[in-house]
């Protein structure tokens, strides 16, 4: 008899099963160049800041749509000179079930300083931080610095617990500060959670049900961040309904072609700018007459023709200057940027040496396709005014390696760089400040005093006013010198299927104004096509 139950409730369950239709999971695929850096501690690159902004949470984040910062972890601030004060919400855990406590916000500003890597910079300034209370933090800086709340969107906070449960071994009594687990294993309160993680494969997240906000049925999930897919590759799998969002590296004519195939093109408008960096410390470019030679050779109308992608989008805008256009001390945009072939032989002829007698290392990222054709153009601008010069292509990995020494850094790279909080202090300071040299942001190796007076007072006056007349004596003096190609301004345009949809990528009343935040998946619908 039982087993006669048994038999019919078996079948019922299956009639069932089968006249009820299945929800099938939502799964969003996209694609960005390798290395994928999960160490929050470390993240710097725009892979790495996908991640950072959905597997973690920072204390405020941008306001969508317009300037400013709203609260986020943190429920209200105030600040007192060089002292800040934040009061954290009280409902927010983390992905392990631990709650969030001051004392998570503390250990992951010491352990970003102790690490010394990513973005650690940002809090060079910060002198101590105290949890005073399980739900309130006190931040004292050793000087004033205005973009310091600004600076806090790269502070993601980490699960103190956890990680001290996961240490390594290492030369001080933190051991390696958990970098071996946190380098495979998420330890935020983020809308995603890390399921498996392989930095030149590919990152799979799934969404966070106890997210604090809630992550909407229509957000996608299951994530799959894919790391560097050829762009022939992508372009197959849109067209096969395989992918979703393409990187921005893609080629304007693979862009325009998929857009041609029907795919959208979603775009984020940076707070950056496409910059060919030279190496101040090598000769011949030590001489700013030699540097100024190859500014004013640089074909800027033809660079601009390279990114247009259609007649409505594309993938920068003339650059006016050394600070992108709408930031503090940027030139009005009518002020584009010029090339003049007589002003690049009377530099020249000023230079020390003689160009007949060096010839120069250009170098494009491997993972970036488009910049062979910048290296090519300016092999042909270059050799115009008798300078030659070799091209070589060199994987991004082997590159960040190079740059940290001036001896090993190429004579002239190629590099996309972004306000990293979207305040001009994150572009500009990790680029040109003299104590700053050797990064993939500075292979220039500049040391030049005008120019750090102009960033420390950029960073240290609190007016606009003040901040505007800062930068623009910076901008003044960075033309004057020459240690970069400004090529163009930069926005990111991203190919996508008709399956998901991002406002914050596609209406400007939803944009972030911060590179990458646009990805937060939990803003992402997925649909059907």
């Amino acid at each position: 008899m039982n087993l006669l139950k048994s038999s019919l409730l078996a079948g019922l369950l299956t009639a069932s099963a089968l006249s009820t239709p299945a929800f099938a999971e939502s799964v969003l695929r996209l694609d960005e160049v390798a290395v994928g850096e999960l160490d929050p501690g470390k993240a710097s690159d725009y892979a790495d800041s996908i991640l950072m902004f959905n597997v973690y949470d920072t204390l405020v984040l941008p306001v969508q749509g317009g300037p400013g910062y709203a609260p986020h972890l943190a429920a209200s601030w105030e600040a007192d000179g060089n002292s800040f004060t934040f009061t954290l919400r009280d409902d927010v855990t983390f992905q392990s079930g631990n709650p969030l406590t001051a004392e998570d916000v503390v250990f992951s500003l010491e352990r970003m300083k102790a690490l010394g890597a990513g973005l650690s910079y940002l809090f060079g300034v910060v002198e101590s931080a105290e949890a005073v209370d399980a739900h309130t933090v006190t931040f004292t800086l050793s000087e004033p610095y205005s973009p310091f709340v600004a600076s806090l969107v790269r502070l993601p906070i980490i699960d103190k617990a956890l990680v001290m449960e996961n240490l390594g071994e290492g030369d001080d009594e933190m051991g390696d500060w958990g970098q071996a687990f946190l380098s495979a294993n998420s330890a935020g309160t983020g809308a995603y959670a890390v399921q498996s993680h392989n930095p030149q494969e590919e990152t799979v997240m799934v969404r966070n049900d106890g997210y604090f906000l809630g992550v909407p049925d229509v957000a996608p999930d299951t994530v799959r961040l894919r790391y560097g897919l050829e762009a022939a590759t992508v372009r197959a799998l849109i067209a096969q309904g395989e992918h979703d969002i393409a990187s921005q590296w893609l080629p304007p004519e693979v862009m325009k072609a998929l857009a041609e195939d029907g795919a959208q093109l979603l775009t984020e408008s940076g707070t950056g700018a496409f910059y060919v960096k030279m190496n101040t410390a090598r000769a011949p470019l030590d001489d700013e007459n030699c540097r100024l030679a190859l500014r004013y050779a640089f074909d800027y109308d033809t660079a601009i023709r390279m990114i247009a992608i259609t007649d409505e989008i594309s993938a920068g805008s003339p650059a006016t200057g050394a600070i992108p256009v709408g930031m503090f001390g940027a030139n009005p945009a009518e002020d584009a940027l010029q090339r003049d072939l007589d002003m690049a032989q009377e530099y020249l002829a000023a230079c020390q040496y003689d160009p007949s007698e060096f010839e120069l290392d250009l170098t494009w990222i491997a993972e970036v396709p488009l910049e062979e054709r910048f290296a090519l153009l300016m092999q042909a601008n270059f050799a115009e005014i008798g300078i030659t010069s070799t091209i070589t292509k060199v994987p991004w990995a082997l590159f960040t390696e190079q740059v940290a020494s001036p001896e090993n850094t190429p004579h002239v790279s190629q590099i996309f760089v972004n306000a990293v909080t979207g305040d001009p202090d994150t572009l500009l300071y990790g680029m040109y400040h003299s104590s700053t040299p050797g990064t993939w942001q500075s292979p220039e190796y500049l040391n030049d005093a005008e120019v750090d007076a102009a960033l420390e007072t950029g960073r240290t006056e609190t007016s606009p006013e003040a901040r505007e007349a800062a930068y623009s004596t910076l901008n003044d003096r960075l033309m004057a010198i020459a240690p970069t190609i400004y090529g163009f301004d930069r926005q990111s345009v991203f190919p996508a299927s008709n399956r998901v949809r991002a406002p914050a990528l596609s209406d400007p009343a939803m944009a972030f104004g911060l590179d990458g935040m646009g990805f937060s998946f939990r803003l992402m619908e997925m649909v059907e096509e």
